[in-house]
């Protein structure tokens, strides 16, 4: 168990506070939302512990980013303050000079910045309805720092409880309970129990409709959506199910999804309570629902159990795309499941070839220092720490390694943890003392070496040798006659595209997109990875599509790819900045910030 003392000696690089001598524990929010102008105003009140003593206290630093702060009190009487120089990719510290003895309260009135990294506001035309204005955050990796006053470390876990004011007629929610609210008076009351580190605390506002799928589970949605989400999303509460049958209980009472307007950065946010997911994943067949597992699974490692700086972000995303594939194959099949895997291994290698990918950033155990967080999300900790996971299954077999876990999610409840901390986890608790098998496994080699470990155990898959085979017979003479249209699912037909040829003529890319329609495909996956083609080898038919893709929705994972293919291709890099043009307002900060540095890197 990774003790106060010890979490207290690690240092977050990313950072401003000072959580060894001034430590928050609770946030008090009270605040309304302005969407005139674009920004929140209110009360952070903290309540502060002081692990070095209070004789020590002599001030408390936090991390802002882009907050204006009209004053700081403590028990009604005014505190000095001041924010020091900015820090590029961490924003300000805030200094606030504690008196003698420290108080357990602080209270601090503040507004944020129309531009704050963690907001979106959409204006009514840009929801489905048209008719109110909607606001989203997000928080993760530190973008809490630019809508509260905070220590902004994973490391750092706070309570807090909220009142919203919003304008009337919305629906307001958090990664909390709910408490009492005034519709009326459009005021939200919201309370969180549980110590979580400020980059899961999210609030969405607009128009928004509840469906309940299981008297645990449930979905929040724009009215036009809500209906079609609820239909997509009807697996979720086996997917609890499954979860809690390998893992032990549900922590957090509820899980409810919203489903966001379609700027939307990632494809889902694991925010306590209520995840926060993109409208991409509605295809219509269920066939994207794997993002929820993710989700859910993030309940155990990530929410329960917290990477304690973003240097060990694989210790929340490598532990949980294992468990997501674990509660696939539960639901939908082990061949499903390995696809699954394959697909993850595909996109591992490929990130790790590519020129633009530095070594050490290979790495399970990464260096971001002075660097932002976000440049760690990639398929490295995600894929490269998952297969570490499946290799340890595969030697230790499924019931020792689950019971691993478990243990290991039981012993860490609702503390933020390190590598290290997992890695001693791992020799006592799991190998209990077989060298011989650590030396063989290369669990280290795997954390803190760059590169794809030769042991990476590749599943087989019948399918996706019937895939790759059609991909191989189309490339050498045109022949679609292995395509199974009918039967295939989402991962044979991914599988089928990534394995054909990167150079093809026009004429082959006609003879797909009429056999397939791969440019009218309502499965934003598939469409992807067809409009990746297209770039690549400048098929003009398909650049209305491409250019409607980028502009309805602003999923980095697919909008940073296409811009990037687009900036690549000299053929196409004056289209890059046309679209971009028109879709830069839609999108939202943490995306539109990407794609200013693919776009500027020539």
């Amino acid at each position: 168990m990774l003790t106060l003392a010890l979490l207290l000696a690690i240092a977050d690089v990313h950072s401003l506070g000072n959580p060894d001598v001034a430590r928050p524990t609770h946030v008090s929010l009270d605040l309304a939302l302005d969407f005139d102008r674009k920004v929140v105003t209110g009360t952070a009140t903290l309540d502060v512990a002081y692990p070095a003593g209070a004789d020590k206290a002599r001030h408390l630093d936090l991390d802002t980013r882009g907050l204006s702060v009209e004053s700081v009190t403590a028990g009604g009487k005014a505190l000095s303050f001041v924010f020091e120089p900015a820090v590029p990719n961490l924003g300000q510290r805030l200094r606030i000079t504690l008196p003698a003895p420290p108080p357990a309260r602080i209270a601090i009135r503040y507004r944020t910045s129309p531009d704050a990294s963690a907001l979106q506001w959409l204006g009514p035309q840009q929801t489905t309805s048209g008719k109110m204005p909607f606001l989203f955050t997000q928080s993760q990796a530190i973008h809490a720092r630019s809508w509260m006053p905070i220590t902004d470390s994973p490391g750092v876990r706070v309570t807090y409880d909220a009142v919203v004011r919003a304008p009337k007629g919305m629906q307001v929610v958090m990664s909390a309970e709910h408490g009492r609210h005034d519709l009326a008076a459009g005021v939200f009351r919201f309370r969180m129990p549980h110590a979580i580190p400020p980059y899961l605390i999210a609030l969405a506002a607009g128009e928004l409709e509840f469906r309940a799928l299981s008297n645990r589970t449930g979905v929040y949605a724009e009215p036009a959506v809500v209906a079609r989400a609820a239909s997509e999303f009807a697996d979720v509460e086996k997917m609890v199910q499954v979860a809690e049958k390998l893992y032990g209980p549900y922590a957090w009472d509820r899980w409810d999804t919203i489903v966001l307007p379609p700027s939307f950065p990632f494809g889902g946010m694991e925010n306590p309570r209520i995840t926060f997911a993109t409208p991409t994943v509605l295809a219509g067949d269920k066939s994207l629902v794997a993002l929820l597992a993710h989700e859910l699974a993030h309940s155990w490692s990530g929410n329960l159990v917290t990477n304690a700086t973003w240097a060990d972000f694989w210790l929340n995303e490598g532990v949980t795309t294992y468990i997501e594939n674990r509660i696939v194959e539960e639901l939908y099949g082990k061949e499903v499941a390995q696809m699954q895997v394959l697909l993850g291994q595909r996109d591992l290698r490929e990130h790790v070839a590519d020129a633009k990918t530095l070594p050490a950033d290979t790495r399970l155990h990464i260096d971001l220092a002075g660097r932002d967080p976000d440049d760690g999300m990639t398929s490295v900790p995600y894929d490269k720490g998952a297969n570490l996971l499946r290799l340890l299954e595969s030697h230790f077999g499924r019931v020792r390694f689950d019971a691993f876990l478990r243990g290991w999610f039981d012993s860490h409840r609702f503390q933020s943890v390190t590598t290290d901390t997992f890695i001693s986890a791992l020799e006592k608790d799991l190998f209990k003392g077989d060298e011989a098998a650590w030396r063989e496994l290369g669990v280290e080699r795997w954390v803190y070496e760059p590169g794809i470990p030769a042991n990476i155990i590749a599943p087989l898959s019948v399918r996706f040798d019937q895939t790759r085979a059609a991909a191989e017979a189309f490339g050498r003479d045109g022949s679609l006659d292995l395509v199974k249209k009918d039967t295939w699912v989402t991962t044979e037909w991914l599988d089928f595209l990534n394995n054909l040829p990167k150079a093809m003529t026009a004429a082959q890319m006609d003879a797909l997109d009429r056999r397939f329609a791969f440019s009218r495909s309502g499965n934003s996956e598939i469409l992807f990875a067809w409009l990746t083609h297209a770039v690549r080898n400048t098929y003009e038919p398909a650049f209305p599509a491409l250019e409607d893709f980028l502009t309805r929705q602003g999923r980095r994972k697919f909008v940073r790819p296409l811009f990037q293919a687009m900036q690549d291709n000299a053929k196409t890099r004056d289209l890059a900045r046309r679209i971009y043009a028109r879709a830069r307002p839609t999108y939202h900060p943490i995306t539109a910030s990407s794609i200013d540095a693919v776009l500027k890197a020539n």
